[in-house]
């Protein structure tokens, strides 16, 4: 489902404009000041975000409209803004397209503004430099998190078996596997979804093998056996009857209602830490965090990431005022409060004391998952590079369809849509199918 919702805008008063001096803008600055504000995102986010506008606004009297719609709808939209002149001020903006965005002059560097209207002096220094592409600062980090897997914990209990931890491997899951299809709980529920055309669990998998999606230098990080050996394993789990079918799977989108967890056609799912209070909101089972599975015991393939920024678009007439905007939604206590851990981990210590007692059990939950990673994190990779618009176009396939596409390879594929960037395991996989030989 897509949420669109425009944001009242508000008048300022004398009080407004004396507290915006506080943000680095000038009183003529705030009584001018009017932007636009776009994320990816649901109801619960869009609440939270708006309360911070809301503040923000009372505090500096910068009138803000916004809007939020799915993660799918968001890169299709924007890139249409983008090339038509149109992008909204302040836009979230993700690790995986952060490099494409700064390359293209569609986001604007901030350099300019740090140590005066956007203060970064508390910011952790990894989520500081993720935000950078080639020396300046095109993001500012909303949090940081980690790749996870979500688990009904209720439905484990209902099949007698523990949950997975951080020390569940790929063989683990085969075995649980079996006991679900032995119990045979809620219609048949599988212990696993298909991740077979999932980009970031693919690269958990390569990191484990000592491989990387891409090179510091912008190329592909593995090779076609890599490619091969990873398209086999999750065949091998189909087969096994393991994980959902490839039918089921095309019907999860990137909403968690359509999720195959909360949909009950599967126990675990991919997901990142921070959407467990998302999921656990609309769920009336327990859920819990646990790591990517595993391939043997040993290092595992995660890392802490930027979950998301917020950036200011290239094209923006107002971007000293929307600097001020993320600089006060990243540091400012009250503000930290309101946002909780939805989006991640807050990136200043300042944050992180102001909602230490403010957090609900699932909150918590997602905060110590990423704590509790240990060993099993490991350095922040390159981000994604831009990808070429011409295999954008003829060798995309929708990661949702890839199951199908691996289930019945004489299916022919569907296209994504040439505005958003595909995932590296589809553009392979499809040369794959076509019979071409993977580019290098």
């Amino acid at each position: 489902m897509t949420f669109r919702m425009p944001r009242r805008q508000f008048l300022m008063g004398s009080a407004t404009l004396a507290a915006s001096t506080s943000f680095g803008l000038s009183t003529a600055q705030a009584q001018q000041a009017s932007l636009r504000l776009a994320f990816w995102g649901g109801q619960d986010r869009a609440n939270r975000t708006y309360a911070v506008v809301d503040k923000f606004t009372e505090q500096t009297g910068t009138a803000i409209d916004g809007e939020f719609i799915a993660w799918d709808d968001y890169w299709t939209r924007l890139a249409t803004q983008v090339s038509g002149g149109s992008a909204p001020d302040v836009l979230q903006m993700d690790y995986r397209y952060i490099v494409e965005y700064a390359s293209r002059g569609a986001i604007a560097p901030l350099d300019d503004f740090i140590g005066s209207t956007l203060k970064l002096d508390d910011f952790d220094e990894d989520q500081v430099a993720g935000g950078r592409v080639n020396g300046k600062l095109y993001g500012v980090s909303l949090g940081s998190n980690s790749a996870a897997m979500i688990y009904n914990a209720t439905v484990f209990e209902e099949v007698g078996i523990a949950p997975p931890d951080l020390t569940t491997t790929y063989d683990d899951y085969r075995a649980m596997g079996e006991a679900f299809a032995a119990a045979n709980v809620r219609n048949g529920i599988k212990v696993l979804s298909d991740s077979s055309g999932s980009d970031v669990v693919f690269e958990n998998w390569l990191r484990q093998n000592g491989s990387a999606l891409y090179t510091p230098e912008g190329a592909i990080g593995f090779d076609e056996t890599a490619l091969v050996d990873w398209f086999r394993l999750w065949a091998g789990l189909r087969d096994a009857g393991v994980i959902v079918s490839a039918e089921d799977q095309a019907l999860s989108t990137a909403s968690a209602e359509s999720s195959m967890i909360i949909t009950n056609k599967a126990a675990t799912t991919p997901i990142h830490s921070n959407e467990l209070v998302v999921y656990q909101g609309i769920s009336p089972d327990q859920l819990g965090l646990a790591s990517y599975p595993l391939i043997s015991d040993g290092a595992g393939g995660h890392y802490r990431k930027p979950s998301q920024f917020f950036s200011v678009s290239g094209a923006s007439q107002n971007a000293e005022q929307a600097a001020a905007f993320i600089s006060y939604f990243v540091n400012d206590p009250a503000a930290a409060k309101l946002l909780g851990v939805e989006r991640g981990v807050p990136c200043t210590q300042t944050a992180r004391d102001a909602v230490a007692n403010e957090l609900s059990p699932e909150s918590r939950a997602a905060l110590d998952f990423v704590i509790s990673l240990g060993a099993l994190v490991g350095p922040l990779p390159p981000s994604p590079p831009p990808p070429p618009a011409r295999s954008a176009r003829l060798l995309a396939i929708s990661p949702r369809r890839l199951p199908l596409a691996c289930a019945h390879p004489k299916m022919p594929p569907r296209p994504s849509s040439p505005t958003q960037p595909p995932s590296l395991p589809a553009v392979a996989d499809r040369s794959r199918l076509a019979g071409t030989p993977l580019a290098r």
